[in-house]
């Protein structure tokens, strides 16, 4: 999950200002973590603990309140008893990739994508955003060639991931729909040569930065086998000692359960 974190931070200040190239800073004075990363956290502190994860989005909202959520998000979370409000929108993919790393088999993987991503995204779209960004994570983990996820996830939710990032990138602009979100964050990945490539990559397509960056940072630790170091140093600096502490918390049980 620290490469859904890294992508969310290097993402951050590029949101609002498009930048359309692969070069630039990759993390800015300016980088911040956002409601990204705080939710992600979230799920990974309840798949630690068991903690129910409608209680634990409350809660890290109430613990950051002002990290940029949506209207909707933002309504659900100052509920006594929040209910699903059928989004289809990018939020549930950004938080989902803990669900990758936790579990031990790919049906697993897709039930859990849809049980923590229904609490709020319970339109048909949001969960298949969550179980492709899950799916995607998952099999990169199991060692799964680009072009097998690719073809699972073209083939299981119906993404047409041909389109190539050069095609994207011109007129691609920000969106929070989930079906507009996950696979050009997939492609982003599809299209990189390591960690930080996908990152790079994912930036220059524009749109929702953070989210669509985030997304494609967790797919490309799970390919990948990791982050660089010099990258994860640079996020847990960003954070605070709590959020901090839950992901490498989160690691840690990951590296245990199944060596990274």
């Amino acid at each position: 999950m620290i490469g859904a974190i890294a992508g969310d931070i290097i993402g951050s200040v590029y949101e609002w200002n498009n930048i359309k190239t692969k070069e630039f800073p990759l993390f800015s004075p300016q980088c911040f973590f956002t409601d990204d990363t705080v939710l992600t956290v979230a799920l990974a502190d309840s798949i630690l603990t068991g903690t129910s994860y409608v209680e634990n989005l409350k809660q890290f909202f109430q613990w950051y309140p002002d990290r940029g959520y949506g209207n909707r998000f933002h309504h659900w979370a100052s509920q006594a008893n929040p209910q699903p409000y059928y989004s289809w929108g990018n939020g549930a993919a950004m938080r989902i990739s803990p669900v990758g790393y936790a579990y031990d088999d790919l049906e697993t993987v897709l039930t859990k994508a849809a049980e923590f991503t229904a609490v709020t995204h319970n339109h048909p779209e949001g969960i298949k955003g969550g179980q492709a960004t899950a799916a995607a994570i998952f099999l990169g983990r199991m060692g799964q060639s680009k072009l097998e996820i690719k073809t699972y996830i073209e083939s299981q939710f119906g993404y047409d991931l041909s389109r190539s990032v050069d095609d994207i990138r011109p007129t691609y602009a920000f969106t929070e729909s989930s079906q507009e979100t996950v696979p050009q964050a997939i492609r982003a990945w599809f299209e990189a040569t390591d960690f930080e490539d996908a990152v790079r990559t994912a930036v220059s397509l524009g749109g929702d930065s953070d989210t669509l960056t985030c997304i494609t940072g967790g797919i490309a630790q799970g390919f990948y086998g990791g982050v660089p170091t010099a990258i994860a140093t640079q996020v847990y600096a960003h954070l605070d000692d709590r959020l901090a502490r839950i992901t490498r918390d989160f690691m840690a049980m990951v590296e245990r359960q199944h060596g990274g």
